[in-house]
């Protein structure tokens, strides 16, 4: 029902920032519906919370990102964006989208990100 697909990630230097992009296709009404995230997985670690944008716009952030991070979201374009500022090598892994409600929870297949020191 709902298909999502990131785009963005690449190797950089510390310090340096990257934007990653996640579109969404299928029913807008379901993905409108949905909080939409960004999840990483580092090497041998599980995957954790980046970030999330609820359906109303409000914003949520793990707090090693904090100030750092930013995601927002186009529901006309059915995209989440997470901007990445200042990163660090601790930064690295591979960055899922996600789109969840009480009913549905779907990903994306990922897109890797590594940052250099």
């Amino acid at each position: 029902q709902v298909q999502l697909v990131e785009s963005g990630g690449g190797l950089v230097q510390a310090g340096e920032s990257l934007r990653l992009s996640c579109a969404a296709s299928g029913n807008i009404f379901i993905i409108n519906a949905m909080g939409l995230g960004w999840y990483r997985q580092a090497p041998g670690k599980s995957r954790e919370l980046v970030g999330i944008v609820t359906s109303g716009g409000s914003t949520n952030y793990a707090d090693s990102v904090k100030g750092r991070f930013t995601i927002s979201r186009d529901n006309a374009k059915k995209t989440v964006v997470l901007q990445m500022n200042s990163l660090k090598p601790e930064d690295t892994g591979v960055y899922f989208c996600n789109g969840r409600n009480t009913r549905f929870d779907f990903w994306g297949q990922g897109t890797q990100v590594t940052v250099s020191s």
